[in-house]
């Protein structure tokens, strides 16, 4: 069995995001092109992404955001709530179907055709709050995922693990009262790098307390900074036992990226990616989805992610 599905679709490259923005369609043609030359799309399962129903959205985002960024979209506006999330013609419609093969590739682990997944999609998702777009992210992709996780297929216990450099608010403040997602976040620490969000005594509220876990790291951080965050996150996985791990895969904390200040290599990325599939395989019999976040050399993207994938399938990465 092919142990590793991979949702792509030509669909994602129809958000114009314009000439000169860095969350651009050329993101995925790197990735994608990258994963041909080294042989891996053939060892993949492809799957291909359908719109998410509005219902499964509407578990993380209000019904009338999702009408108001519908509408600004039909309405020809450039921009929706920040100048940093442009809108095209097809920007609803991509992000729909960003979030809905998300959800196609948690069906895909649950049903047991992949053990696990890797979903390269845009936009992304972990800023975009209940009634916000922000930081290039207009629907909430992993959290409308760990959502769908529970209520169409009963999971009591899902870890996100977000690795993005920069904080994911939206992801945290959708879960910050809920004691069945613990959302563990390794980021640029939040004076030096966007949103501004993400403290180490950020850890959720009411029942949630306690279910989130920052890890700010100081500009210049890099390999072994995050591993050490990553053996405290595994050991407070020993209590929680997910049943199954999200990943907002950003690959922005690349030592190569433009846009922070973090210092991970591809060595980096692989050894991040063995321990959270641990985690996955001690504790949620392996089920893990990963999903795209940022990164914007595109160079270190396309190799990050090939790292990232050849651990996911096992497979030697050098």
């Amino acid at each position: 069995m092919t142990t590793t599905g991979f949702v792509y679709d030509e669909i994602y490259l129809q958000h114009d995001t314009g000439p000169h923005h860095p969350e651009g369609p050329q993101r995925l043609t790197a990735i994608y092109e990258t994963l041909e030359a080294a042989g891996l799309l053939d060892k993949l399962l492809l799957i291909k992404p359908e719109p998410a129903e509005r219902s499964f959205i509407e578990l993380c985002h209000e019904p009338t955001y999702i009408d108001i960024l519908k509408n600004a979209v039909n309405s020809s506006l450039d921009y929706l709530h920040t100048q940093e999330c442009p809108l095209c013609p097809a920007t609803f419609e991509v992000a729909l179907s960003a979030a809905g093969g998300v959800l196609k590739g948690v069906d895909a682990v649950m049903e047991g055709r992949v053990k696990n997944c890797f979903c390269a999609v845009r936009p992304p998702g972990h800023h975009a709050e209940r009634s916000k777009a922000m930081g290039f992210c207009y629907i909430n992709n992993v959290a409308v995922a760990a959502r769908y996780l529970q209520k169409q297929h009963g999971v009591e216990r899902v870890l996100i693990l977000d690795w993005d450099v920069h904080h994911g608010n939206g992801t945290q403040h959708i879960f910050e009262e809920d004691p069945a997602v613990f959302y563990i976040s390794l980021h640029q620490e939040p004076s030096s790098c966007y949103p501004g969000t993400g403290w180490a005594q950020e850890t959720g509220n009411g029942k949630g307390k306690g279910y989130t876990l920052n890890f700010p790291m100081a500009p210049g951080a890099g390999n072994e900074e995050y591993l050490e965050a990553m053996e405290k996150a595994e050991q407070a996985m020993e209590k929680f036992r997910p049943q199954f791990v999200l990943v907002s895969a950003g690959f922005d904390a690349h030592l190569a990226d433009p846009l922070a200040h973090i210092k991970l290599t591809r060595k980096g990325y692989q050894e991040l990616t063995r321990k959270v599939k641990h985690i996955a395989d001690v504790h949620a019999k392996g089920r893990l989805v990963s999903v795209l976040e940022g990164g914007y050399n595109l160079k270190a993207l396309g190799e990050s992610v090939q790292t990232h994938i050849q651990v996911l399938m096992e497979m030697e990465v050098f």
